[in-house]
């Protein structure tokens, strides 16, 4: 996992309708980074719908919630049209921004060790600077957790 006080890695990666996002073009406002496995996955479904629910709130303090997955853009836009999210979804299949974050990690599943994402949170502060760093955060519980770093 990266470490507060150092620089988020910059990168650019298209979204969900194609187009291309780099996290210097919010620059000037704060950013939540969230890593997570898999799209319409349970786990993942309900971190979204928690971000989706609570983004009012997010709004309101003029911070971007920014998801990213190994997923293609086409399984992005299938998701958020499943579950009217309003945030962006970011595609990385090559799997070259879970590396620089440090998210993707040997994990076991079904027996068998493979490379997986780490659900990871970061909090990106005005400068492109991580502010918080959360680890193997609960989906039920990042949003909430997240809001309350905002107060």
């Amino acid at each position: 996992m990266l470490e507060p006080n150092t620089t988020a890695p910059e990168f650019t990666l298209p979204d969900q309708n194609g187009n291309l996002v780099s996290l210097s073009d919010f620059r000037g406002q704060k950013v939540i980074l969230y890593f997570y496995p898999k799209d319409n996955t349970s786990g993942c479904t309900t971190q979204a719908c928690a971000y989706r629910d609570q983004y009012p709130e997010f709004v309101k303090k003029g911070v971007k919630v920014i998801g990213i997955s190994k997923d293609t853009v086409r399984s992005h836009a299938n998701f958020e049209k499943k579950y009217d999210l309003p945030f962006t979804l970011l595609a990385d299949p090559d799997r070259s921004v879970l590396q620089a974050y440090d998210v993707l990690k040997e994990k076991t599943m079904y027996g068998k060790k493979v490379m997986g994402t780490i659900r990871t949170t970061y909090l990106i502060d005005e400068n492109g600077r991580i502010e918080k760093a959360f680890e193997k955060v609960k989906p039920e519980q990042d949003s909430t957790i997240l809001l309350e770093q905002l107060d």
